[in-house]
């Protein structure tokens, strides 16, 4: 699995021969691209409805769309797409190679638009090669985008130990959503292996130092390691 971070809460995901882009905002100080340079994902992922996630999603209206039904719907209205998925919180869908499980975010939602849409709860995803099962399964591969959230105590007792993600991105930006401290928690509570903070640096109220969280991570005891992406370096996993 390779996860690509384009800055604020932007990732591409490949799994296998598919390719996911989730919240896709490309006007952030820490991605290169424009929405063309970005070759069309074959999915797009929208964790809600606020203008840094889902900004540029009109540029991949080729790809099939998917977030809560009210998402899908507001995308088939507003943006002309043509293929939507809509599911909600603990659904799993089958997306290609990849399997991707809703479950909700801690935040707000709304939409800005001429008349008043409905965004649906907020969501995050887990993203695995393998369909979620309650038996453990060592070869999978596991990544969880946090979405917008402040810390939930449904990390300690339902993602991490049943979804099992190896890999988590949580936003550590403070003010709009947790901040070091509680992302840091956010880690611990996940036992993931591997982190990487986002939806910072973007805004002027969630500019961060990012050693504040790698120390606020160690100060929980967990072992995960910390990784500071620069803007569209990719990851292994």
């Amino acid at each position: 699995m390779e996860l690509t971070w384009h800055g604020h809460s932007t990732w591409h995901v490949t799994v296998g021969d598919t390719s996911v882009l989730i919240d896709p905002f490309f006007d952030n100080p820490k991605t290169d691209l424009d929405p063309a340079d970005v070759e069309t994902p074959d999915y797009v992922l929208l964790t809600h409805g606020h203008a840094d996630h889902v900004a540029d999603v009109g540029e991949f209206t080729d790809a099939t769309i998917a977030g809560t039904p009210e998402i899908a719907a507001y995308v088939e209205d507003e943006y002309g797409a043509d293929e939507t998925v809509g599911f909600n919180m603990g659904g799993t869908v089958e997306l290609g190679d990849a399997f991707v499980t809703m479950h909700r975010a801690d935040h707000t939602n709304g939409l800005e638009t001429d008349y008043e849409y409905s965004g649906g709860p907020p969501a995050s995803y887990v993203i695995s090669d393998t369909k979620p099962t309650q038996i453990s399964d060592e070869e999978s591969t596991t990544f969880y985008h946090a979405g917008d959230t402040a810390l939930m105590t449904e990390m300690r007792d339902v993602i991490g130990p049943f979804l099992e993600p190896d890999a988590a991105a949580v936003p550590a930006g403070d003010h709009f959503t947790m901040g070091p401290m509680q992302a840091a928690i956010a880690v611990d509570w996940l036992d993931v292996d591997h982190a990487f903070p986002m939806h910072y640096d973007t805004f002027p109220p969630i500019e961060i130092d990012t050693d504040q969280f790698v120390n606020e991570v160690r100060g929980t005891g967990s072992d995960a390691e910390v990784h500071v992406l620069d803007g569209d370096e990719t990851f292994e996993l």
